[in-house]
């Protein structure tokens, strides 16, 4: 190359200013971490991610490690700052360090040119940043809140984007920066699901903005094989080989409800049979069945309209979800809707969180007379017969949703799920389940996401567990008493034969006035 005549090297100049590909290929060259310097030859699967990063302005990389990306998102910066004056790259990564390792990547890259081929030499060289003799010039930067604010942008590249805490909140400030046609590369490992770049990916996939997608997965890469892959994972654990090498975001996140069990809930969804009410926010999957005994738990939105009011309707009998709502109503909708579908499932149990505003609902639903309100102890969730409650000066309508009850319920619910003790018909609370998380040590849905499905199907599977289950038993030792009361012709009368006012048929009559007066219970 060095004796190509001028006009040759015009020419590869201009090969190279209008390919990426055909620059690395050629001119660049990379350190390796066993052989040293070696050029930089590129696989297909690289070769087509350059031409995405020329072709598409923004493009997310959902990819697995050490698949070399962020060498070729190093190439194509050099490329782009050589070739063209004037650029302004930023690159960002949530550590330093990680953000200025890329800047030197480049600035290798940009040194290891042939002089015949250099353009645009280095013209100030610093730590993290550097710029060249045409005007361009990278820079790295942390996470800041003021980060790339005053700067119009070139190319911004978010490297590991899903481990950049808060980047929901950096984006719209980052965004502005390249609205005189800058360009976007975020790549990264997953990281668990409801962060800026799951939701970028999944919205890019979709169709949804303007994000080009790639996901390249680790055998995408053409000299590993499934030995390569046994050997690689021995001493990973399933959510490291998720995250790592499968891009499996799912996997790959600390929610509440294990991943694997998450993943399995995929097959369970289905479409609803039904979608009704007014906002038609009101899914059913199965009909009333007489035969069968029916639970219903709501959440009633804080009101601030940025949570939604929605309740859970279960089969107790084999604990299948048959109808769920979701939507933004007043109080008196709400509680208009919770009634009729209470009624319309054999005025079954109607489990209320009792807290803020939920105790409207639960008022407005006393004066309409519903029949079968969930009543506990103040204090404790401990369930309470309606009837019983009256007489009750410590009674309190409605479920309470507390620092001690809340860890109690969520348990519950991963219990239920774990042992696939209930199926899951709906994909609205398999999308909350996916980003219901700890947050340091305690279980809330991720920043921007909601958890009233969640948190009412979690009380349903603890008033299932724990209410239904004692009022069950409550209900069997009535029996067994009535039923030894009309076996025996007895009754709690201490007169006894042979004493002053014994009377036999007297006796007869009395149980069976007793059967009559409380027969009710042994119904059901």
């Amino acid at each position: 190359m060095s004796q190509l005549s001028k006009q040759d090297i015009l020419k590869e100049i201009i090969k190279c200013g209008k390919s990426p590909e055909y620059f690395l290929r050629n001119y660049v060259k990379i350190s390796h971490p066993l052989r040293g310097t070696i050029p930089f030859k590129t696989y297909p699967f690289q070769d087509d991610l350059l031409g995405d990063f020329n072709e598409h302005r923004f493009n997310v990389i959902l990819k697995a490690r050490q698949l070399g990306i962020s060498t070729v998102a190093a190439g194509y910066i050099a490329w782009m700052i050589m070739f063209h004056r004037d650029k302004n790259v930023l690159v960002m990564a949530t550590k330093f360090g990680t953000a200025t390792n890329l800047v030197r990547k480049v600035k290798a890259i940009v040194k290891s040119v042939p002089d015949h081929m250099t353009i645009a030499s280095i013209s100030v060289d610093n730590r993290s940043s550097f710029e060249l003799s045409n005007g361009s010039q990278i820079k790295a930067t942390s996470t800041s809140a003021d980060a790339g604010r005053s700067e119009a942008l070139s190319l911004l590249v978010i490297d590991e984007a899903a481990h950049v805490d808060n980047l929901e909140e950096l984006w719209t400030g980052l965004y502005s920066t390249l609205s005189t046609g800058g360009r976007c590369i975020a790549l990264s490992t997953p990281n668990g699901v409801g962060n800026w770049f799951h939701k970028t990916c999944t919205d890019s996939l979709d169709g949804k903005n303007d994000f080009y997608p790639t996901v390249l997965k680790w055998d995408i890469h053409p000299d590993r094989d499934d030995e390569w892959f046994k050997k690689e994972t021995k001493n990973m654990s399933r959510r490291q080989i998720a995250q790592e090498l499968e891009c499996n975001f799912n996997m790959s996140g600390e929610t509440v409800i294990d991943p694997q069990n998450i993943a399995s809930l995929e097959n369970m969804v289905s479409l609803p049979k039904y979608r009704t009410g007014f906002d038609r926010n009101y899914y059913i999957w199965e009909e009333y069945n007489p035969e069968n005994s029916y639970l219903l738990v709501a959440d009633v939105a804080r009101g601030d309209g940025r949570d939604y009011s929605a309740f859970q309707l279960i089969d107790v009998t084999n604990m299948v979800q048959v109808a769920e709502y979701q939507g933004k109503l007043d109080l008196d909708h709400f509680a208009r809707v919770l009634f009729d579908a209470g009624r319309e499932y054999g005025e079954c149990m109607l489990v209320v969180e009792n807290n803020n505003i939920g105790y409207s609902v639960l008022t407005k639903l006393i004066d309409m007379e519903y029949p079968n309100i969930f009543f506990s102890t103040k204090g404790s969730n401990d369930y309470i017969d309606p009837i019983m409650a009256e007489t009750m000066s410590n009674s309190i309508p409605g479920f309470t949703t507390s620092m001690k009850s809340r860890p109690l319920i969520i348990a519950k619910l991963e219990e239920f799920m774990r042992n696939q003790l209930i199926t899951i018909n709906s994909t609205r609370l398999l999308n909350e389940l996916k980003t219901f998380i700890w947050n340091n040590g305690k279980p809330e849905a991720m920043k921007g996401y909601n958890d009233d499905l969640t948190m009412s199907m979690a009380i349903a599977c603890w008033v299932r567990d724990t209410a239904l289950v004692t009022n069950q038993r409550d209900l069997e030792y009535k029996k067994a008493f009535l039923n030894s009361v009309m076996t025996h012709k007895t009754t709690l009368n201490t007169n006894i034969p042979g004493m002053v006012g014994y009377d036999k048929e007297q006796i007869k009559r009395d149980a069976l006035q007793q059967y009559q007066e409380f027969g009710w219970i042994l119904k059901g």
